[in-house]
């Protein structure tokens, strides 16, 4: 389990995983995160109390809105490997961290 902050404005690199799913939580703030997998990609607005999941072979970026931190608790199942899981790729919005 781990808690993502992201600053106000800031936009997140676009990520897939190898082998762990996600299970997000948002605590505070708001943004979006994108979605895409298998060539089908959606935006979903990110609010306090919203679940959502991210499957494995799955592309996501998040950014935070304008006026203060996303902060969000994250869950991966099984547990976290190491920094090889993670593969950047390009995604919608330009990252800015």
């Amino acid at each position: 389990m781990a808690e993502f902050r992201l600053s106000a404005g800031k936009v997140s690199r676009t990520t897939e995983h190898r082998t762990v799913e996600e299970i997000w939580y948002v605590v505070s703030g708001a943004g979006e995160m994108w979605r895409a997998q298998q060539g089908t990609g959606e935006v979903v607005h990110l609010s306090p109390g919203l679940s959502l999941t991210i499957p494995v072979g799955t592309q996501f970026q998040f950014r935070a809105g304008e006026r203060g931190p996303l902060i969000v608790i994250g869950v991966t199942i099984p547990r976290w490997p190491g920094p090889e899981e993670a593969q950047f790729r390009k995604g919608p919005w330009e990252p800015n961290l």
